[in-house]
């Protein structure tokens, strides 16, 4: 089993995590913030990883601190639970349409982190949330992860549906990613012979 648990605990966030890659897109989600509760329940859901998240934050000052400690949360759950990478496909994309936006991903699960962000997501907010928040997040995930990711928005002006389509997308370009080869399982998938 590629499982992995994390905890983080600092002055602004205590968080307890459970990752499955090999799930069902089963989820328990409770961060304090409705719309990432929201987005992680939808990523589990799509990548069919099994994911249990648990948060308390300083919500009363905002959730930048959340948002982004679980981002880096997930992204210490992934490159735990992938170990050595062994037998893994490594790359992932994925094209999503959510109604009128077009959302395009692609992962490398590379050891080196980088984030190409190309969202133009228009509205600032959504109820209480900060729509500038969906980048702060990816970039913590990408970071702890050691993986690059491009995420870009070919059409759409609903902010909503941007962010829900590119949660969905990033979590197919992973599962693809993750996916074990039987005809690469015991090979590292690099020239290098490690990622």
């Amino acid at each position: 089993m590629r499982c992995s648990n994390i905890t983080r605990n600092t002055k602004e966030t205590k968080i307890i995590l459970s990752l499955n890659l090999d799930g069902t897109g089963e989820s328990n989600i409770d961060t304090g913030c409705g719309f990432i509760d929201h987005m992680l329940t939808l990523f589990a859901s799509h990548g069919k990883f099994d994911l249990d998240v648990k948060c308390e934050g300083d919500t009363h000052v905002d959730y930048h601190h959340t948002v982004e400690d679980i981002g880096i949360c997930l992204g210490e759950a992934f490159n735990e639970a992938l170990g050595d990478k062994k037998g893994i496909l490594r790359y992932g994309y994925m094209i999503l349409p959510m109604d009128e936006s077009l959302i395009l991903s692609a992962v490398d699960l590379s050891g080196r982190a980088y984030l190409g962000y190309g969202l133009n997501i228009p509205a600032y907010r959504i109820g209480t949330f900060d729509t500038e928040l969906v980048e702060e997040f990816f970039y913590g995930f990408v970071r702890c992860a050691k993986c690059t990711l491009h995420i870009s928005q070919l059409d759409g002006k609903n902010s909503h549906h941007i962010i829900e389509g590119t949660f969905k997308s990033v979590a197919r370009s992973l599962r693809k990613a993750v996916t074990l080869s039987k005809k690469y399982r015991d090979e590292i998938p690099s020239t290098k012979g490690v990622l």
